[in-house]
């Protein structure tokens, strides 16, 4: 259809392929064919600027037209060796053989961009810029090593050789200060200045502390850096009474990690159970009861007051007036987004920086991926989403079409070691939706419908049908002829295995 493409949506990490037919294996995450599914939808491509003219890069032989010719009449080179040139030619040029980029932040979205950067464009000279002075590495294994199962040389993503044989500049330890949009250039800690032809800012995320009197007592830490997990370890020794305020997932794994170091452990919760954002009662419940077998006392309805001591930590006071003594608090409320540079140089910002669906700010040599960007008013926060924004942006970087659609609304985690799936609407609003659950032997499956249509779930315990249930709210499958028989969630996921694909 004319002014249409075909679109194709991977279903692990968001990518968007455009043509007739969906790739074999997707570029970002490796996924095979058929996890693609189709998008139909209207594009608007952006004028392409007019190019008059084309130079052979084998002999400078200059050629006149809209396209180059298909052979070079002096020195017989394929038409693929001729390069744009003049006016507008030299900005396709640019755009698609960047010289100088700049990363800003060496995360798992910093580097995966740089390793998308490097794959797609041979001849980038890339400078990755961290504020940590340890080789980047799996934030995400930050409370195993705090566990004890991995060691501190088994964190970092890449051995440091890596980088240069990439020929990757890392620079650690120095931290990013201001950022001149109109010069292209980013200030550093240590006077230094690097131009940049294309910046992209995947500088993170910080820790989120309430604003609860004493948060800033020796012996509170929050746990966001390997610094932060030393001084952690630091404090800590069998027997020593510690805190963990924030019932995410974050604060579960810590707070089992410390437990397994010896520690006396109790976990603070405000709300009324687990993880209430992607868990209901029953199956925060049925997590809660699994965290005490890790030797966690937990506390739910736990609204912190006041924590309190001299210069160090002694206890923390709850609103209800309840005490708890404590030689350690580990807060774990949540993050918030690093764009204070972006806000300072003028790029659009809201929860976070904001950018379209190529990775692009306000400013269009701009990118930004990871815990700072902020994507159709979605901050994500998690791994996955960051390693794939990473991967897309260091593309579009390169001049080479890739757009992030958005990750799939749904929740898979393995929180300390149980398993735990949810998506889309599971809280019933009103007569037009029913649910159907089932619980026993460890593991609970709930089931949200309206109308016929499945338009939530919560599977813990045992997530094997994570992915049938996904796909089956995502196309409002209706299921209303097998809703009549008053099926258990294992009827319904049976039958959505058995269904033709």
């Amino acid at each position: 259809m004319a002014g249409t493409d075909a679109a194709w949506r991977c279903t692990v990490c968001a990518y968007i392929h455009r043509g007739p037919q969906p790739p074999d294996v997707c570029p970002v995450c490796g996924a095979p064919r058929d996890a693609f599914e189709q998008r139909v939808e209207q594009v608007r491509r952006p004028a392409r600027p007019r190019v008059t003219k084309w130079r052979c890069l084998i002999c400078s032989y200059v050629h006149t037209g809209s396209e180059p010719p298909d052979q070079c009449p002096v020195c017989g080179a394929h038409r693929d060796r001729f390069e744009p040139i003049g006016g507008e030619a030299e900005k396709v040029r640019e755009a698609a053989r960047p010289k100088k980029v700049v990363i800003v932040g060496a995360g798992i979205a910093g580097v995966s961009a740089a390793e998308s950067l490097r794959a797609s464009s041979p001849s980038a000279e890339i400078t990755l810029v961290s504020k940590e002075s340890h080789l980047p590495y799996y934030r995400l294994n930050l409370t195993r090593f705090v566990a004890g199962e991995i060691g501190q040389e088994q964190l970092p993503i890449h051995p440091e050789n890596w980088y240069a044989e990439n020929g990757i500049r890392l620079m650690l330890g120095r931290e990013a200060t201001s950022l001149d949009l109109q010069g292209r250039t980013v200030a550093c800690s240590g006077g230094e200045s690097l131009r940049y032809d294309k910046l992209l800012l995947a500088a993170g995320a910080h820790p989120f502390v309430p604003p609860i009197p004493g948060a800033y007592r020796d012996g509170v830490v929050r746990l966001r850096t390997i610094e932060d997990a030393r001084l952690l370890l630091d404090q800590i020794s069998p027997g020593k009474v510690c805190l963990a305020i924030g019932g995410g997932v974050l604060g579960l794994e810590t707070a089992a990690g410390l437990a397994r170091r010896g520690a006396d452990v109790t976990l603070l919760e405000g709300y009324g159970w687990l993880m209430p954002r992607q868990l209901n009662e029953p199956a925060g419940d049925l997590l809660a009861e699994f965290v005490a077998g890790q030797g966690v006392a937990l506390r739910t309805n736990a609204q912190v007051e006041e924590i309190l001591g001299d210069e160090r930590v002694r206890a923390v006071r709850l609103k209800d007036g309840g005490v708890y003594s404590a030689d350690l608090v580990v807060i774990t409320t949540g993050i918030r987004p690093n764009s204070y540079l972006a806000r300072m140089a003028g790029l659009e910002v809201a929860q976070g920086v904001v950018v379209d669906d190529s990775l692009a700010t306000s400013d269009p040599d701009v990118f930004a991926a990871g815990d700072v960007a902020e994507h159709r008013g979605v901050v994500y926060g998690l791994w996955g989403p960051a390693q794939s924004q990473g991967s897309i942006a260091g593309k579009s970087i390169a001049g080479i079409r890739a757009e992030f659609a958005g990750m799939p609304q749904a929740t898979t985690l393995k929180v300390i070691g149980m398993d735990v799936f949810s998506v889309g609407q599971f809280t019933a609003q009103d007569a037009s939706y029913a649910a159907i659950e089932q619980r026993g032997d460890g593991r609970y499956a709930l089931l949200v419908f309206r109308d016929g249509r499945m338009v939530g779930a919560i599977l813990a315990g045992d997530t094997g049908a994570s992915t049938l249930v996904q796909k089956a709210v995502e196309e409002r499958l209706d299921l209303s002829e097998l809703l009549a028989g008053h099926p258990t969630p294992d009827d319904v996921t049976e039958f959505l295995r058995d269904r033709p694909a």
